[in-house]
């Protein structure tokens, strides 16, 4: 069966859940694309102050827990298309962290993904498009049953749900990087991935020839930050 692809036709309402400095809007705003930042949530006030100073905006720091679905604002969708971005903290996944996992009413900070399940029951009209991004953990051994648990979600709530693992350095960017990410189309439509591209920069082309002194760590504040690292119980060289 061929399913159509979703055309945004309508004015962009952006709603970004987990903020942070707003790099989802960076990203719409380098491919040009026209939209309203429409809601910026995030309880970290020095995340929202760099997001304004950055976005010229005016939103204040929210905490997920305290906010309702209405306070989305998502209204009219005939007029609007709604663009709700939610890159959850991913302390509790990554191979950084200490692997509490996200699974529901575990109190972890990656838990908090099912404020996003709250919010989403809690709307009368439901956002056309979803984007996750998270570390590739977040479908790994230990988390897939929880990741599955969300998925299911969605798609009784009627999106239509694409998941692929995509890496920096194959979209022209010199870093490793590879995250998850996933697409939810409120309908029965179909979702491509962007197809690789080949890396043509290195990580010196981004490099400036001289850099001010200003921006160097002075050897006092090196030999600080080592010490502390190892009084936090890592020493370079072990595993």
């Amino acid at each position: 069966m061929n399913k159509p692809k979703y055309i945004i036709t309508k004015l962009i309402r952006l709603i970004e859940l987990f903020a942070g400095i707003g790099s989802q809007a960076k990203a719409l705003k380098n491919k040009g694309v026209n939209f309203e930042h429409y809601r910026a949530i995030d309880f970290d006030k020095y995340a929202i102050k760099s997001y304004n100073a950055i976005h010229n905006t005016n939103f204040v720091p929210l905490d997920i827990t305290k906010i309702t679905g209405k306070d989305l604002g998502i209204v009219e969708t005939d007029k609007y298309d709604y663009i709700m971005t939610y890159s959850f903290p991913c302390k509790d996944l990554s191979k950084a962290g200490k692997g509490a996992g996200m699974r529901k009413g575990s109190g972890t900070r990656s838990g908090l993904l099912w404020e996003v399940e709250r919010l989403l029951k809690e709307c009368n009209e439901l956002p056309q498009i979803l984007l996750m991004e998270n570390v590739p953990q977040v479908i790994g051994k230990k988390n897939i049953q929880d990741f599955h648990k969300w998925k299911l979600f969605l798609e009784k709530l009627g999106y239509s749900n694409y998941i692929e693992l995509l890496n920096a350095k194959d979209y022209e960017i010199p870093q490793n990087r590879n995250r998850c990410f996933m697409v939810s189309i409120l309908g029965d439509y179909y979702y491509e991935f962007p197809h690789k591209r080949k890396l043509k920069l290195r990580l010196k082309d981004f490099l400036e020839d001289e850099v001010d002194e200003k921006y160097y760590l002075s050897d006092k504040m090196i030999a600080h930050l080592m010490d502390m690292t190892n009084r936090n119980g890592y020493v370079r060289g072990e595993k």
